[in-house]
């Protein structure tokens, strides 16, 4: 097996020829050793330029700099390497290029999506999209689910989730400038949309008030409890309250307003 001092300057039709001399000795060699790693890194290093010629078909996605898509791409290189078996009937750089291919393309599957979908819903919005635009221009207009449907030959609820699914794909920033939706509009109140969503939800506040009366509560009796519940939770009349129980309303009033006591004053003294 030669020795390659300068790897970067094996021309591309010569690492070919190299390739295949290496790829032969690499699996006669016991794995681990030194041999073994000099064969593995030299093919590597050889076939870079194989990892160049298919990061260049990406460098128009927008998405990670060509440095990243490279990285990957040489990932992509090494499982070729790892996997290729010399009884196949097919050189290295036709094997090589759709490992590489493959793997930056997974690259862009698994990290441009704002939110995490199932892998199948990633590729039904690729052919939603082709089935989208084909229709739309034979018909003049949008697809309907059913049309989606029965051109991809998936059900109309797989449909529907796939295009659902499509809104994650991107995410808009909650520090975008809120304004009228006008590109060109200046934004001078100096709001981000953020701040026009949602607002205080008052009933925080009573969370530690609910949370001091759990151990008060316990302390009732059952009738006790069950008036608070029919007046606070069911919302009834202190006249329903009275029929529900079988006493007289005036009853009920003294009952409600003496529970009420015991709980306001176990909260004020309480530590």
């Amino acid at each position: 097996m030669p020795r390659i001092e300068d790897t970067g300057s094996i021309a591309p039709k010569d690492a070919r020829a190299l390739s295949k001399q290496f790829l032969c000795r690499l699996k006669a060699l016991e794995e681990g050793t030194p041999e073994y790693q000099y064969a593995r890194n030299t093919l590597i290093e050889m076939n870079q330029s194989l990892v160049r010629f298919v990061a260049q078909r990406f460098r128009n996605r927008g998405k990670g700099e060509m440095e990243d898509i490279h990285q990957v791409g040489v990932i992509g290189l090494i499982k070729a390497i790892d996997r290729f078996e010399l009884s196949r009937e097919v050189e290295f750089t036709s094997f090589a290029i759709p490992c590489i291919s493959g793997e930056i393309k997974r690259f862009f599957r698994d990290t441009t999506w704002a939110v995490h979908v199932p892998r199948r819903f990633q590729e039904l919005r690729v052919e939603l999209g082709k089935a989208q635009d084909q229709l739309s221009t034979a018909h003049n207009r949008s697809p309907t689910v059913a049309e989606l449907s029965e051109h991809l030959e998936v059900s109309e609820e797989e449909t529907i989730q796939g295009l659902v699914a499509a809104n994650s794909y991107t995410a808009g920033s909650l520090d975008v400038p809120a304004g009228s939706g006008d590109a060109h509009q200046v934004n001078k109140s100096g709001r981000v949309y953020s701040d026009t969503m949602g607002g205080w939800d008052h009933a925080m506040e009573l969370v530690e008030d609910f949370q001091s009366l759990a151990p008060l509560l316990s302390e009732l009796d059952d009738r006790e409890r069950l008036i608070l519940e029919l007046r606070f939770g069911q919302e009834l009349t202190q006249t329903q309250i009275a029929q529900e129980i079988g006493v007289s309303q005036m009853h009920v009033s003294r009952l409600l307003n003496r529970t009420l006591a015991t709980l306001r004053t176990g909260l004020l003294t309480e530590d």
